[in-house]
């Protein structure tokens, strides 16, 4: 129930930050790998980079990352990073998900959200597409099937292939 008169407060949050959309500089994050040492986006200027934010309890987030598994292994030799953020609390949960699903890309560790509430991510999966600048170039809600040719073909691109490379 609402009284007349009543104060609303709102913290100031990266929530109320402007959107992040294409064409804008993608927020910088620095975040701690899972089995050590730690990942930051300025690190990887010069690479195309795709910033998948996930959680172990999410089905589809499941479901995509074979996909990106095999995105990963074709293109990362020619200068594209996948890094897959997990806003997941429990580090072990985290481990044995990608040991069963091996996977072989980083896996950053934001269970604090930091990253994700720079980026807005409140849905999961939800990716980043990012150039070798550092730019934004597209935002993905939901589940893809990363290796299919219209995203393999669009970071073959960024890359500066002129084709998408075999599936």
């Amino acid at each position: 129930m609402l009284l007349a008169g009543a104060i609303w407060v709102v913290a100031t949050s990266e929530r109320s930050a402007p959107p992040i959309e294409p064409g804008l500089a993608a927020p910088d994050f620095s975040l701690p790998l899972l089995g050590g040492g730690e990942v930051s986006l300025r690190a990887l200027r010069g690479k195309v980079v795709l910033v998948n934010f996930w959680a172990t309890w999410c089905a589809p987030c499941e479901q995509e990352m074979p996909a990106m598994q095999r995105l990963y292994a074709q293109l990362a030799p020619r200068g594209f990073e996948l890094v897959a953020v997990s806003v997941d609390e429990d580090v072990e949960a985290v481990a044995r998900f990608r040991e069963r699903l091996a996977l072989g890309f980083p896996i950053a560790l934001d269970s604090q959200r930091g990253a994700a509430d720079r980026y807005q991510s409140y849905r999961y999966p939800e990716s980043f597409l990012i150039d070798r600048e550092g730019t934004l170039v597209a935002r993905y809600i939901g589940e893809r099937d990363w290796d299919a040719p219209e995203y393999s073909g669009r970071i073959a691109r960024l890359l500066g292939a002129s084709e998408a490379p075999a599936n």
